[in-house]
């Protein structure tokens, strides 16, 4: 393994001279998949529930089944490295993504390199590795990414989730140590390709505003896609502006963009007693796409729409399809999701996984 010093100052000289790496490897070619991807890392929980599902002309139906017969293609799953209980843990995301792959379902990977969630909010080390010199979690980030991806196989990874302002807090904090940042996320993209060549890498970014300073820092890594989220009440109210952004990030850095996340409500309503992360009308778009089932399939149709203008866009990938109300109508702790879900509160398919099943 190279020695990170040497690793950070040939991130540095690249970045510093505003070129690519004359030794970036070539993407690999995948040009026959539109990503068509729904977000469901907490199924293996709900399902412990016992829920019944339904199409929505009311017949049953196996969750993960009518979704890919609805016409998603891929499947994003995220990874905690050492999670409170075992959901989001190596066991139980191996253990489904090979039930996913079974049907024919494409895996992505989201590697949060975290025991919790990871975002533009919080970017916290495991407990685990909290006491390692920099070196040391260095070589801790290539050799657990080398594992997992030789567990799971992903045909999708994104190393790191939303990492605006980098990731394993601080020694890999974007603003305050960029070059250390950069050789973090060097050594999972060199154990990723060292395992699978044909994983299609992506680093994520919540939302574009500030996007293109962002991968102006990160032009020198070896990645294939770009990443976004998209939520109306965190990243603004205009799908013109997202799209005129895309178009600008994929000219400006030759990559295909993934509306890596996105989701809408169906209602303002609740179905538990959790309170709910979209409540009310400012939160979303309502002259356009109401908060009524037509109107969380126009967002989506619009987004789809987005997504799939050749050479530019790669797919999208809608979070939290499974997140209903799963601990019964009286729970404080469960969903803060369930008026996003893609079922509604009787567990019936909603209009907008009809979005899924168009080309």
């Amino acid at each position: 393994m190279i020695k990170n010093s040497i690793i950070t100052l040939l991130l540095l000289v690249s970045i510093f001279s505003c070129k690519s790496s004359s030794e970036e490897q070539t993407p690999i070619d995948d040009k026959d998949t539109f990503i068509k991807g729904v977000d469901i890392s907490r199924y293996p929980e709900i399902k412990t529930y016992n829920h019944q599902f339904y199409s929505q002309e009311g017949a049953e139906v196996d969750f993960v089944q009518h979704l890919k017969e609805k016409g998603v293609n891929t499947i994003r799953l995220r990874l905690w490295v050492d999670p409170e209980n075992e959901h989001s843990g190596l066991e139980e995301v191996t253990t489904f993504s090979n039930e996913l792959k079974s049907v024919g379902l494409k895996i992505w990977l989201t590697v949060h390199y975290s025991d919790t969630w990871a975002d533009p909010g919080q970017q916290k080390k495991p407990q685990a590795w909290s006491n390692l010199s920099f070196e040391e979690l260095n070589t801790t980030v290539y050799q657990y990414t080398k594992d997992i991806v030789q567990k799971i196989q992903p045909d999708y990874i994104q190393i790191g989730n939303e990492i605006n302002n980098g990731l394993l807090h601080p020694e890999g904090n974007l603003h305050s140590n960029e070059a250390q940042c950069l050789t973090l996320l060097q050594s999972g993209i060199k154990a990723t390709r060292e395992i699978k060549s044909d994983a299609k890498i992506m680093l994520h970014f919540a939302g574009y505003e500030g996007a293109d300073c962002f991968f102006d820092k990160m032009k020198a890594l070896d990645f294939d896609y770009i990443g976004l989220s998209y939520y109306t009440n965190w990243h603004g109210k205009s799908l013109s502006d997202l799209d005129v952004s895309i178009k600008s990030l994929s000219n400006k850095y030759n990559k295909e963009v993934l509306i890596a996340e996105t989701a809408y409500p169906f209602t303002l309503g609740w179905n538990d007693w959790t309170n709910n992360i979209i409540s009310s009308d400012e939160q979303i778009i309502p002259s356009d796409y109401p908060a009524t089932e037509e109107g969380q399939k126009e967002f989506l149709s619009q987004i789809k729409s987005i997504s799939e203008q050749k050479g530019i866009t790669k797919g999208f990938c809608y979070w939290g399809g499974e997140l209903i109300a799963w601990k019964g109508p009286e729970a404080r702790d469960a969903s803060s999701w369930e008026n996003q879900a893609l079922f509604d509160f009787g567990n019936k398919a909603l209009p907008a996984l009809d979005v899924f099943d168009t080309q």
